[in-house]
């Protein structure tokens, strides 16, 4: 008697994707109604008048030049001009780990090296008009941003190449780049000193905002974990800690950091400002950070917690192993989010002296060369602020998208 060794079975097949042309996608989304033609001309000719109104203002505003020589104010502040090649070798240092890193893990972060490279290529045509500093040593601009786009792509390209010997070493290389450039930018063995009051600009902006996302991360983790603890005095401090800091806005914090916190310290010894500040980014954001990880770890089922006691796994193991990564993944958007925000809210640091972007937008603003200008400077310095920080917030909300939707495809 004949037996079956196969079981036919129906194939499965995707459904036809409907394509539809332009006319029709216009008539079916834009004019499908009497009142929908309405609102689409309406809203057509607003954006219309408003863009063709934004783009005259553009091309005839007096007020570009006060920008654009003051590119280095914006950029570095007071930092001396014969010690520039500093920060360029610091952005050179971490453009390089990222076309590395590029290289060897692809995905989100190769998404952000070509970013980055066609950013600093599209910067370095438009550095081509910026004036030269007297004293300058350090790399012309234009040769400087190409130069960046060069290493992110050749670093790109040599890291697939010896992929397999460069991930220890890469890893090893980021957790060494900031104690390295915080070395290069201030001076010490053998460099001579820059003192911290001199830094301002974006360079400061991004520091208070790498410093806060890098440190407040470990430090949120550990109360998150210690806000779910069995033992009542860490549990209670946890709690204390998060409500305490959560209950005030980083403008008190800031003032705290800045005036109270020298008032602990024994002998009346004093702390650089910018560390001071660096305290207080890191002790607000870590506890935003904090209840935001909660949130993940309360997500994951009581039951994988369960299985992995039962499988002779110890609480820090499955803390480690099984609910931290799952939690943090499940947390992602929001973490980034969070991110965004820190690296906006840095601009508050001008209230306790520090000079960031904003600060130094400010200053050019009243230089007494630009009062004389009809309207005055305000509206094109505060544009390239802006556009500064919305290239800067884009590229984090887009890489938590891509995490997001890898993230998403994983379930599947």
């Amino acid at each position: 008697m004949p037996v079956a060794t196969e079981v036919s079975r129906p194939s499965s097949r995707r459904a036809p994707r409907q394509q539809i042309g332009l006319i029709e996608w216009l008539r079916k989304n834009l004019f499908s109604t009497w009142y929908n033609v309405i609102i689409t001309l309406v809203l057509l000719y607003v954006i219309f008048q408003a863009v063709t109104s934004f783009v005259s203002w553009m091309i005839t505003a007096p007020g570009w030049p006060a920008a654009f020589t003051n590119i280095k104010l914006l950029l570095t502040w007071t930092y001396p001009v014969e010690h520039l090649w500093r920060p360029q070798a610091v952005t050179g240092l971490v453009f390089l780990l990222l076309g590395l890193s590029s290289g060897v893990w692809g995905g989100i972060v190769r998404m952000v090296t070509f970013g980055a490279a066609a950013i600093n290529a599209g910067l370095g045509i438009v550095a081509f008009t910026f004036p030269d500093l007297p004293g300058q040593t350090s790399l012309p601009g234009w040769l400087f941003l190409f130069l960046c786009a060069g290493l992110l792509i050749g670093g790109d390209q040599i890291a697939r190449r010896l992929r397999n010997y460069l991930r220890w070493p890469l890893i090893i290389a980021w957790l060494l780049s900031y104690p390295v450039a915080i070395v290069i930018l201030r001076g010490g063995f053998g460099l001579p000193i820059v003192e911290t009051k001199l830094w301002g600009g974006l360079m400061l902006t991004l520091l208070l905002a790498i410093s806060g996302i890098v440190l407040s991360f470990p430090l949120g983790v550990l109360l998150a974990l210690g806000r779910r603890s069995t033992l009542p005095v860490i549990r209670v401090f946890c709690v204390l800690y998060i409500e305490l800091i959560r209950g005030v806005p980083l403008v008190t914090v800031l003032f705290m950091g800045a005036l109270l916190l020298p008032l602990f310290l024994p002998g009346g010894e004093s702390i650089d400002a910018l560390v001071r500040a660096i305290v207080a980014v890191t002790l607000f954001s870590a506890a935003y950070l904090a209840e935001n990880v909660r949130g993940g770890l309360q997500s994951i089922p009581k039951g994988q917690i369960e299985a992995a006691r039962a499988l002779g796994l110890n609480v820090f193991q499955t803390t480690l192993l099984i609910t931290l990564p799952q939690a943090l993944r499940a947390v992602v958007p929001v973490l980034v989010g969070q991110f965004i925000a820190l690296f906006k809210d840095t601009s508050l640091v001008v209230i306790i002296g520090l000079v960031d972007l904003l600060g130094a937008a400010q200053n050019i603003v009243g230089q007494p060369q630009w009062l004389g200008t009809p309207g005055g400077v305000w509206r094109e310095t505060f544009l390239v602020i802006a556009a500064i920080y919305w290239v800067f917030s884009f590229t984090m909300s887009r890489i938590s998208k891509r995490i997001e939707d890898q993230i998403a495809r994983s379930r599947h």
